[in-house]
């Protein structure tokens, strides 16, 4: 093999094993700041020693214990040794899961999962911000590079480089755990796990601002995080439940845009272009949600159940509204937010009428969080023109262009406004 082809293959091995090589390592420094340099470590022997030996049988194997090798020696040489291995001693007496000593590791031992799911919620940790947690999730169980993270948030990468630095001296400095929770912890810390997930994937279904109106790179990111979550933690229904929505609302990219790159609204989507694969593994992904829910369903489910109602409708036609209603009313009482409130409205003025739904909407006008919402505007538009108040309706649509900080999104609003509703039939805005 040419040693541009080793240094190829070198480069797209770690990619796709970095995250577990971290989270092994991180088993054992207990920083993952030091992990992820111990990982580049093993990267840069590789790229030394693949051109010259070849690549080897397992090469995921062979960066995993170089890493892990040179993880032991760094334990090893560690001034205070004795010191942390008597704090360890004392973690594995009060801890559900222990801590190994360095001399005990086996480098090719493989607990990759268990580490994964550790990483996991090492990187989601609360006492973190969002928008740190978001990127050293992509960072460490993303693969992605730092410039890679500014382009997708359209941040500077210097300000993504200081999140990511941040973070790690947070975890580090606040003694964080590299461990799963358990007991009353757990739920919530899940919650941010699947959050994070969430906001990456939402980031790259609609972007909030740029020229793009779609970022698919950040959506398959977040579909394999959570495909990656839903095969560690098999009985939490929230987790289906997360991997269910994003794969059936995955399923409608396609469909989303134009030949421009111009949003396609949901009533005139061709559904022949959505991914039909993506959406059985949809349907698939709540089935095991539903089947090992022991409770009320989560909102996750609630949003998966709604994401398979227009899944299920082979025309916009078709669309079961009422049920749509329903599972908004479900997931209102579940999870209460001004926007789950108007998107239960939009769900209601199909089901029921524009009349209905604007007074929802009007009482929701009044909420703070919703002031400079743009959807808000958007949707109160799109009723109001179904009304025949196409003077108020403009002035909507108009405002809402003025809030948003997507240039694909603002001519779609605009366009709106100049049409003052004049689409037969109405539309709800989503896409």
């Amino acid at each position: 093999m040419t040693g541009t082809r080793a240094t190829d293959t070198v480069e797209t091995v770690f990619r796709i094993e970095s995250a577990r090589i971290i989270a092994g390592v991180t088993r054992i420094v207990r920083d993952v700041g030091i992990a992820e340099e111990l990982a580049q470590d093993a990267l840069v022997a590789a790229l030394e020693q693949w051109p010259e030996s070849g690549v080897p049988d397992n090469p995921g194997a062979w960066l995993m214990a170089t890493a892990k090798h040179r993880a032991v020696d760094l334990v090893r040489r560690r001034e205070r040794y004795a010191r942390k291995l008597a704090e360890m001693g004392r973690d594995l007496e009060s801890a559900p899961q222990g801590v190994d000593d360095p001399a005990d590791i086996d480098p090719y031992a493989d607990d990759i999962d268990d580490d994964l799911l550790r990483l996991v919620f090492t990187a989601c940790h609360p006492v973190l911000s969002a928008e740190a947690r978001i990127a050293l999730t992509l960072k460490l169980l993303g693969g992605l590079s730092t410039p890679e993270i500014a382009r997708a948030f359209l941040a500077p990468e210097a300000t993504v480089a200081q999140r990511i630095v941040r973070a790690k001296r947070t975890l580090a400095t606040k003694n964080v755990a590299f461990e799963v929770p358990y007991g009353p912890d757990r739920e919530a810390r899940l919650d941010s796990v699947l959050e994070v997930i969430y906001l990456i994937f939402n980031e790259g279904y609609a972007a909030t601002e740029g020229d793009d109106w779609l970022r698919p790179g950040l959506c398959e990111d977040a579909l394999r995080l959570a495909r990656v979550l839903a095969g560690l933690m098999p009985k939490e229904p929230e987790v289906h439940g997360l991997a269910a929505l994003l794969e059936l609302q995955a399923a409608r990219s396609g469909a989303r845009t134009g030949p421009a790159g111009e949003p396609v609204l949901l009533a005139d989507q061709n559904r022949a272009r959505w991914d039909r694969l993506l959406i059985r593994r949809g349907f698939a992904a709540l089935a095991r949600a539903e089947s090992v829910a022991s409770g009320a369903h989560g909102p996750y489910v609630l949003q998966a159940a709604i994401a398979a109602c227009h899944a299920h409708a082979h025309t916009y036609a078709d669309t079961d509204w009422q049920q749509i209603a329903a599972l908004y009313d479900l997931l209102a009482t579940r999870a209460p937010s001004p926007v789950v409130e108007l998107n239960r409205a939009v769900a209601v003025s199909m089901a029921y009428g524009p009349e209905r739904a604007l007074l929802l909407v009007e009482t929701l006008a009044a909420e703070p969080a919703l002031r400079d919402y743009h959807l808000l505007f958007s949707v109160r538009g799109d009723l109001l023109s179904r009304l025949g108040r196409r003077d108020e309706a403009r002035a909507d649509f108009a405002h809402a262009a003025s809030l948003t900080r997507n240039e694909r999104e603002r001519a779609l609003l605009l366009g709106r406004a100049a049409e003052c509703g004049a689409r037969p039939g109405g539309q709800s805005g989503r896409t």
